[in-house]
């Protein structure tokens, strides 16, 4: 145990990673911000407040703070999404089941891209109820989630009227 990896973490049984990745975002509402968060995604609840809330995302931290400013749709996936790259197959796998078993819906179905290129990924976005976008993944090639700089490819080219062009979902 040492001050970079503390040990277990209390709240899911997982050796806390030396660094964690922070995300401050906003919702109109506690209650129906642990309604999608935790029982839905399975996220561990921290502490909350009437204005805010600390969520576990697979070992990563989330905060939830209350808007008083409308929160509306953006046009499109971009620029704005935030999310998981999943290093198993299977673990994206059952988060998409997940999804599907709560009837959490998809922003953008799940869809495989770049198949058989060394892109090649599974990909499927969600809409939580105040808006904010996010998109889980799986590389079957584990360079290109940062590697591959000669390739100029990321995200859609044609924005989102591509979006489940090209595996339907059937074959992810």
């Amino acid at each position: 145990m040492t001050a970079l990896n503390p040990g277990p973490n209390l709240y899911n049984d997982r050796a806390i990673a030396p660094v964690l990745f922070h995300l401050a975002f906003p919702v109109a509402n506690i209650p129906d911000t642990k309604r999608y968060y935790v029982e839905g995604l399975g996220c561990h609840l921290g502490r909350e407040s009437p204005n805010s809330a600390i969520l576990n995302l697979h070992g990563h931290q989330l905060v939830a703070h209350v808007s008083r400013e409308p929160l509306t749709p953006q046009n499109g996936i971009y620029p704005r999404h935030f999310g998981l790259v999943f290093t198993q197959e299977a673990d994206w796998q059952e988060l998409v089941a997940r999804v599907e078993r709560q009837n959490l819906g998809f922003h953008q179905a799940p869809r495989r891209r770049f198949v058989g290129e060394p892109l090649d990924h599974h990909t499927a976005f969600l809409e939580d109820p105040f808006h904010n976008l996010l998109e889980f993944k799986y590389y079957f090639h584990a360079e290109a989630i940062f590697g591959l700089r000669g390739d100029r490819r990321i995200g859609d080219a044609q924005g989102d009227a591509q979006a489940a062009a090209e595996v339907p979902k059937g074959q992810c």
